[in-house]
Formats: C-alpha cells, sequence, structure tokens
C-alpha cells in the first residue's frame, strides 16, 4: 500500500478544487496541505491522516482516518456551517479514484465548529474515514 495516503489527499483535494460552488464559497481553489499564513479567510486545510492496513491473503485493503480543517474569520460562523455542510455533500458516500484498480469510499464520522479560543476566528472540523479496495 505504498504512498495510498498521498493519493487519497490528493484525490480529495482535486475533489474540492474542482467542485465550483465550494471554490466561489473559499473565494478561490483554496484548499492547502498545510496551514496557510497568508492566506485570506476562509480557506480549507487537510489535517491528520492515520492508515490502517486490513490486507490479508489475497485481499488488498486499508482504512483511513482523515481530517479536514474549515478556517474563517471573525464574520464566519454561519459561513463555516455552510462550507462544512458543501464539503461534506461532496465527499461523504462517495468513491473517488485512487490509481488502477484501487477506489476509497468515504464516509463522514464526526463534525464540529467552533470560535478558536482566545480568537475571533472559526473552526471547523471534519473527520472522515475512507475505506480502499480494489475493485473486483
Amino acid at each position: 500500500m505504498p504512498h495510498s495516503d498521498a493519493r487519497l489527499e490528493t484525490a480529495i483535494v482535486d475533489r474540492l478544487v474542482g467542485d465550483q460552488t465550494l471554490t466561489n464559497m473559499l473565494g478561490g481553489p483554496k484548499v492547502f496541505e498545510h496551514m496557510a499564513n497568508r492566506a485570506s479567510f476562509p480557506y480549507l486545510t487537510l489535517g491528520c491522516t492515520s492508515v490502517i492496513d486490513w490486507s490479508r491473503g489475497l485481499d488488498d485493503g486499508s482504512e483511513f482516518v482523515l481530517t479536514l480543517h474549515i478556517w474563517a474569520g471573525s464574520e464566519g460562523k454561519a459561513e463555516t456551517f455552510e462550507i462544512m455542510n458543501t464539503v461534506s455533500e461532496r465527499l461523504h458516500e462517495s468513491c473517488l479514484p485512487l490509481e488502477g484498480e484501487e477506489v476509497a469510499r468515504l464516509f463522514l464520522e464526526f463534525a464540529q465548529a467552533r470560535q478558536e479560543p482566545e480568537s475571533i476566528n472559526y473552526h471547523g472540523i471534519l473527520r472522515f474515514r475512507a475505506v480502499r479496495q480494489l475493485l473486483a
């Protein structure tokens, strides 16, 4: 399963950046791998990704748990919820092509929106479980 997590993250970024509605909401294709120091609000960043390999014998597969972060400015509570809903609609129960015969099916597991402590900014957190499988 070499670099499966990188392929999954690339597929997610491609899906989100390719979505015109989300791009308009963000004011551009603002989906980043790391915290963007100079990006204007709102924007998305990829968070932690964990991989669990459950391959056995001839069966090949793995499961990922990955986090997406939505960052919005001081006026952004409603905006944070709106972006979270759009991202969830685009990714929950979606099937993303990885490479060759591999696909990843995503499921939303957790969502939270909050005002950052000692800050005026809002932070949305979406955690997805993705199951990587070979097409039969």
